[in-house]
């Protein structure tokens, strides 16, 4: 085997393994949910944010009272608003209604206040910015899991099936680069094949999770969303001319690297679960 064939069977497999293990304690959080999931969840938005920091070039005192400022507001503000293990009864039995969210914009208010706060102090509107673009994802991921952790489950499952089928759909077919300006690994097949997995994969986890039509048919348009993610966070690292976010994570580079497609799904999930919610 060649040098660079050998660097590249070695890539994935550290690739592999790192992802493998991020997958089991994704879903070990997810399962047992309450702290355990809200504190992996701050100590993830924490570690973006100081990515964020570092691709912007600020100082890391800055990006540390950042992380203080987070993680103090989505773990309170989960707490508040939506304490662990207590969920709404509707006639006397546990259950979520559209009600059940009324609150979850206090809380994007009280997290978009913070950011305001956080850009007049670093001085930089980019890192007001950066705390939102992590913040409020992460708070509506807190609250979803709080709701109903298969739908957390459902949102995850399209999210790596999408990466997953992009990857080899690229690597296997190739073709046209998608955006060779952004991200010049990227092609056309990658993008369809990410949609079509995460089309399969979202249709099978919501049928076996009971989660109804509407998840049932979202899985392909989150797949795109997913990538149209990544794309951007590529966008912003070419802008600022680095590779990676971070190097935290082995073969995948930093967390930001990692999640960048699922920050807009849960959001969208969220829309899509509160849409359902709201059909008669």
């Amino acid at each position: 085997m060649s040098e660079p064939a050998a660097k590249a069977a070695s890539d994935l497999t550290t690739r592999f393994a790192a992802g493998v293990v991020m997958i089991a304690v994704a879903c070990t959080a997810i399962y047992f949910g309450g702290w355990l999931f809200r504190l992996l969840v701050a100590a993830a938005a924490a570690v973006m944010l100081i990515e964020w920091g570092d691709m912007h070039r600020v100082r890391r005192g800055w990006s540390w009272a950042g992380c203080a400022l987070l993680v103090a507001a989505l773990l309170g503000l989960g707490e508040w608003l939506y304490p662990v293990g207590e969920i709404d009864l509707i006639d006397g039995v546990e259950a979520i209604s559209l009600e059940s969210f009324d609150q979850i914009w206090a809380g994007f208010a009280v997290l978009a206040g913070i950011a305001a706060l956080y850009t007049v102090f670093t001085r930089r509107l980019s890192m007001g910015w950066g705390f939102l673009y992590v913040a409020i994802p992460s708070f509506a991921l807190l609250v979803l899991q709080w709701a109903r952790y298969d739908i957390v489950f459902w949102l995850m499952l399209v999210t790596w099936s999408t990466d997953i089928f992009a990857y080899f759909a690229g690597r296997s077919i190739g073709g046209p680069k998608l955006a060779p300006r952004i991200s010049p690994n990227k092609t056309w097949s990658g993008l369809l094949g990410g949609m079509a997995g995460a089309g399969v994969i979202g249709a099978v986890a919501a049928i076996l999770c009971g989660l109804g039509p509407v998840f049932a048919i979202a899985g392909a348009p989150l797949g795109l969303l997913a990538q149209l993610g990544d794309l951007y966070e590529s966008k912003v690292k070419r802008r600022l001319g680095v590779k990676d976010s971070g190097s935290l994570l082995p073969g995948h580079g930093g967390v930001l690297d990692r999640v960048d497609g699922l920050l807009p799904v849960v959001l969208a999930t969220l829309g899509l679960l509160l849409l359902v919610l709201a059909m008669p």
